[in-house]
This record gives C-alpha cells, structure tokens and sequence, in this order.
C-alpha cells in the first residue's frame, strides 16, 4: 500500500480552475506543491539549509526556473544535443522575474540559504507558465516552515481591441497592445514585468488597476491553503559570530551598532550633505574616511579589539549611510547630490563615434556611460529559438549587454554573461520593438550591443538610449526615438514616502524601488519593477509613471539634437535586394536538396533567403552580382507567355529542328521550318549547339511544350527574292 497521501485543493481562478496538489512528489523537501491552471502543471520545491552559513553578509536565495521541453511534448532541435543545457535565455527571464517579486518578503537578516526551484511539468499554449511560476512559488514558500512575509499572487493584464483581458494565452497576447505581469498582494506591486506598444499612461495606470481588482480571490486562497496545510515557521537564527574565539551575540551586535551609530550623527551633516557631492567616487572617499574616523575612536579611545570593531563596521555602516539618505529626503528633499527629487543627473548624446561599425552612439547620464554598436545582417542571421514554448521561432531584433567589472571600478575575472546582464539586455530590447520598421519595410538582422563603460545608477536604461541613437546612426528607420528613466522611492515603513528621478548608489537601499520605465513622445514601451519594500500602492505607480513621462521627455531632447532621424544606410553595410515570387514556385527555386539555390549563392556569392509566402532577399556587398542573381531567380519562376522574346543557347540538334534552353529551367522547340524563311534543308545550315539565338514563343501546346520560332524575329526577305 503506498505511503503517499496526497492533498488536492481548486478555486476557480477568472473562471479557470486552479489546483493545488500536495504530499506525493518530491517529499524530502521542506515544502512541495504542483499548480496547475489548464494543462499548465509546475513542480514548486523549497529549502532551506539548517545552518547560517558563515562569513555572508547578505541573504542567499536562489530561485530556479527550469523549462523541460517534455512539457510541451519537444525533443531538443539540435542534431548532436538531446538533454536540456543551460537554461535559454527566456528560462531566465522568467527566474529573475519570479525571484524579483518574492525576495522583498523574506526578512533579510536571515543567512541560511534558501532554494526554490520550480519545474515546468506539462505546458500548454493557452495558460502561461511565468505567472503560474509565480502562484507556484509563492504557495510553496507560503506553507513551508522558511519564515516569508506572504502572500503574493501573479498575473497578467492584456488589452485587445481596447478591452482589458487577465491571463491571455499567447495567441491572444499577439494581439494585444498591453503585456503587464504583476507580482502582487491585494492592495501591493511587487514586481513589474511589462511591455507595451507605445500606450498613455492611462491605459498602463488601467492595467495595474485591473491586475489589483483580479489577484484578490487568489490571495483569499493561498491564505486558505496554509491555513489548513501551512507548516509553522521557524525563526529567523540569531547570529553569533566568533572573534578571536569569543563569541559575539546578535544581542551584543545590535547594542554596539547603537552606540557606534551615534558616533556617526554629527558626522553625516560635516561630510555627506555639507556640500553636493558629484560623483560615487568622492562619495566613497568620505564615507571611508568617516569609517576610519569611527574605527580610531573605538580601538584607541573605547579600547574595543580590532577585528570586533571591524565586522561592526563592515556590517552596519551601509545600512546606516543609505537611512541617513532615506532621512534626509524625506525631512529635507535633501539629495546628497544636490539634485532636486526630479532633476536628472548630466545627460550626453554622441553617435557615429567608431569608423567601421554599421553604427555607433555614446550615451552618458552622470557617471554611467554606455556605447552601443548596430551591426545590420542578411535575413538569414536572424537567432532561432529553440525553446518549450515556442517552436521554432526566429529572432530579427537582439540587444546584448555587457558589464565589465572596469564600469565600477572594480577588478575580476571575465567570466561571460550572467542573469543580470540577459535581463538587462532583454529590458532595453523589448524597450525597442515597437518602433522598429516591419521587415518587409527594412529586412535586416538587427544586433545592438551595449557596452556599460561606467555604472552608476541604471545601466539598463542607458543602454536603452544608446540603442535609440546607434539604430538611427546605423540608418534603421525606426519610428522614434525611445528613452528610459530609473524611477526611485525613499520610505521609512511609516508611511512617508518621496518619488525620485534618476536614482544613484546610496539612494537603492532598503525602502527604496528600481521602477525603469521606458517610452517615445507618444507611450510607454517597457517597465520593469523590483522594491526593498513590501510593495508599491496605485498611488506610487501613478507618480512613478508621472515622472517617468517628465524625465524621459528630457532625455528625449538630448537624443533628439544627437539625432533627430535615421541617417543614410551605412556604405559597409550589406545591400539587400527584396521582392515576391509565387510561393508555389520557391521550390524550383531551391531545387532538389538545394542544388539550384546552392549553385546561385556559388556563382553570384550572395546571401539568399526566401519566406514561405515568397519573400525573397538577397544580400550582397556586390550591387551587379546582387541584381545577377536576382535575375536567375526570376527566370526560374518566370511563365513562358506566347509573345515572350528570349535569347537562349541551342542544346540539342535534330533532324526536325533545335532545342533551345531560353530558361534556366525551361527548353524550347525551334520547328526547322521555323529557322529561316527559306528552305532549310539541314538544321546545321543555321544553327548549332552552343550558338546563340533571339527566338519568340510561337506556341505552347495542351502538353505544356513551348514551340519557338527564329525566323519570326528575322526581316522578311525581298519580294524579289527566289
């Protein structure tokens, strides 16, 4: 008899059912559940080791997000790989934007690692597993006995044909002008994921709205759900840490910060805010000069041993810089920069920096500095993706970012891309799409890389200008110009709050928010959102959105004196060539295992690609052997008309008359009576193999055999003529 001794719960969920099953799988696991709305079904299992691990002065959780292309009945595309590698780059998307919503509620004084992993089991393209990843993580964290600050629900807002729809599957979502996932409780946001084509404020503002109004019945149920299952939570570990074998109690910890703490006090006003301090580098110097100042009095004058006073100060001194910044804000508007709470640091705009490139731009906002290079390519560069939810999909439009450790100033190995940087760089991407050209219009691969060269304060929305402003350069017609601003949040817990534009270093501590939203003259394109807090209400996001339109309009104005539209194609760009032929024809096109289309790219040394509805594109850096191949590709699919002229060559000899070869693909038959005017009497009296003949389509029979004539073509002979 088996020991398993599963637990089922539904609710219905927008008028789906969602069910809960717990207790048969994965039962060494502090907590496990699978969700499943639809015949979307994910395995949700959470950890937490038993021990700190020691020496960390952060929280270490991990949230993994694992497609399994058996969900969706796939085998891996690749000839040589079978089993799931690296995780593709949308697993990722969706791991960072899971853990972006649940990690604010974990108390972050704890030290013991934490893993949640959620696994997709069964997939179907009607119900998305990014939000059901949410729903799934957040009811597993909400039973476990890991202390969590739950619940949160996710969702997602479309809008088709001006009507809001929740949970749209991903052939509705192609229609729709709204893609907003919201992390969220019944009155909070969390976390943000969205893109849009180019809508106002009020139509976002309505999204979020609407996402509030649905997610409350699902929070009711994950409620329920630990009311009756839920597991008692631990508490957080005090941490006692050992120093020269004398332990220090998280008791003595907090006593002693205290004291140190009002050591500080005069001192923020003297060096933190006696005067405007520009840069993030000076801004450390005096920081690390009031921790030397602080360690002299408590080893020298309170007689306190050294490494004690060392960890106290490694441990407390950030969090008290960034309250005394929060502080500051909220009593006084006071930025330790000098700025106004919606003034935006000093903007520079530069393009066409680098010679060879297809296009360039530099782009600076205070000491963050991003350059971004366009390279254009054939139709044929375009990225497949080889992904769970999606088959076999190409990708046209990619932005890569890069952040080398030299943009902080700091000094490690270069390891390639992690998840920051793919999230990152897929922000500032699908900032993009809506003002990219169809690519009928411009049929180019387009690939921009952002290369951060200086990092302080939201490299991602950077990285979104420079795109702007090196696609122009690199003569992309794109609609407009888009911009993209960090939007901040200085709060205590208390309630009070302050919005600010542009935030920097010490203004992203706890109670602050990261809001990027990005946008042309006319919408919104793109937002993400993560929080230190428990969430944002709806009057937050609004001013959020309000000063995004205002510090976005400003960097605009730069962009535009840059730029103000496309320039010409670059001259080392590749050329290409565009035009239809009857998709029933491409196969003559290509030929037998692609022997014609093979022999085409050899002869002319272009690039040939060819949609399904008969695109054709050819790109060349050669404008005459572009225009040859062009030709031979119409000839293949050209229908011989009677009255149609060719001139071919002859390649059979008979006793009745020629063959002549006048298409590629296509013979015709010179009647010898149809040679000259006179009397023939032998074929090779006028013409032979090789020759070359101007010749008229005279006839084409029920057959389909083309009959030619020559003497058509030819001046009639004088009447005198015998």
């Amino acid at each position: 008899m088996s020991d398993f001794k599963e637990k089922s719960f539904s609710c219905d969920f927008l008028g789906k059912k969602i069910t809960v099953k717990t207790g048969k799988l994965a039962q060494q696991v502090d907590f496990s559940c699978t969700v499943q709305y639809g015949d979307t079904v994910i395995l949700a299992t959470v950890n937490m080791a038993k021990e700190a691990r020691p020496g960390i002065d952060f929280f270490p959780l991990m949230v993994d997000y694992e497609e399994k292309l058996y969900a969706a009945g796939k085998i891996k595309g690749s000839r040589f790989i079978k089993r799931e590698g690296q995780p593709t780059e949308d697993a990722v998307l969706i791991g960072r934007m899971i853990d972006r919503g649940l990690r604010p509620l974990f108390p972050q004084s704890l030290r013991n690692d934490v893993q949640l992993v959620l696994t997709v089991l069964s997939y179907d393209e009607s119900h998305l597993p990014d939000v059901v990843g949410i729903i799934a993580g957040s009811i597993a964290l909400h039973c476990s006995s890991i202390p969590w600050n739950g619940p949160v629900a996710g969702i997602r807002v479309g809008r088709v044909d001006g009507e809001y729809q929740v949970n749209l599957s991903r052939e509705e979502l192609n229609k729709s002008d709204v893609n907003l996932v919201v992390t969220a409780n019944k009155e909070k946001v969390l976390m943000v994921d969205a893109d849009f084509n180019i809508v106002d404020n009020t139509v976002v503002e309505g999204a979020f709205a609407k996402a509030l109004q649905e997610i409350s019945p699902l929070i009711d149920f994950i409620e329920d759900l630990r009311k009756q299952i839920g597991k008692e939570k631990v508490a957080v570990p005090a941490e006692t840490v050992k120093i020269d074998d004398q332990e220090f109690t998280a008791e003595e910890q907090e006593m002693l910060s205290h004291q140190i703490k009002e050591f500080f006090q005069p001192l923020w006003s003297e060096y933190l805010f006696n005067v405007p301090v520009g840069s993030k580098s000076a801004r450390k110097e005096k920081l690390h000069h009031m921790i030397d100042l602080a360690k002299t009095e408590l080893v020298e004058k309170k007689e306190m041993n050294a490494k004690k006073a060392d960890f106290l100060l490694n441990k407390y001194f950030m969090d008290w810089a960034e309250e005394e910044v929060t502080k500051a804000i909220l009593d006084k508007e006071q930025r330790v920069d000098g700025r106004a709470l919606n003034q935006i640091r000093q903007l520079e705009a530069e393009v066409a920096l680098l010679p060879r490139p297809h296009g360039s731009a530099l782009f600076r906002r205070g000491e963050t500095q991003i350059l971004s290079i366009v390279t254009l390519g054939a139709p044929g560069a375009e990225q497949t993706l080889d992904t769970m939810e999606e088959d076999d999909s190409t990708k046209r439009y990619m932005h890569h970012y890069n952040f080398a450790p030299y943009s902080v100033g700091e000094i490690r190995p270069l390891r390639g891309v992690g998840r920051r940087e793919i999230g990152h760089g897929a922000l500032a991407e699908k900032a993009l799409l809506p003002v990219l050209p169809p690519k009928l219009d411009f049929p180019y691969t387009i690939r921009v890389v952002s290369e951060t060269l200086g990092s302080n304060g939201s490299s991602s929305m950077a990285s979104t200008c420079g795109s702007s402003l090196s696609l122009m350069a690199a003569g992309v017609p794109i609609k407009e110009h888009v911009a993209g601003v960090a939007i901040g949040l200085a709060s205590d817990g208390s309630g009070r709050y302050k919005i600010l534009t542009d935030i920097q270093d010490l203004e992203d501590g706890k109670g602050g928010m990261d809001f990027k939203v990005t946008g042309t003259r006319h919408g919104v394109t793109a937002i993400q959102m993560d929080t230190k807090t428990d969430g944002l209400t709806m009057d937050m996001v609004k001013e959020a959105l309000s000063r995004g339109i205002e510090g976005r309009n400003q960097i605009l104005d730069v962009l535009e004196k840059a730029i103000p539209q496309p320039a010409e194609l670059s001259k080392y760009a590749p050329r290409i060539l565009s035009f239809s032929i009857d998709p029933e024809k491409i196969g003559e096109v290509i030929g037998p295992g692609g022997k014609v289309i093979k022999k085409i790219v050899e002869e002319t040394k272009v690039d040939i690609d060819i949609d399904d509805d008969g695109s054709v594109f050819i790109t060349s850096d050669n404008a005459e052997m572009a225009n040859r191949a062009k030709e031979i590709v119409l000839s293949l699919v050209k229908v011989v008309q009677v009255g149609d002229i060719y001139e071919g060559k002859v390649s059979k000899l008979f006793e009745f008359g020629a063959m002549v070869k006048i298409l590629p693909q296509k013979e015709g038959m010179i009647h010898i009576s149809e040679l000259e005017h006179f009397r023939v009497n032998k074929v090779t009296d006028v013409v032979n193999i090789g020759d070359t003949v101007k010749v008229i389509v005279k006839e084409i029979d029920n057959q389909g055999r083309v009959n030619l004539s020559r003497k058509a073509l030819l001046p009639k002979p004088d009447s005198s003529h015998k």
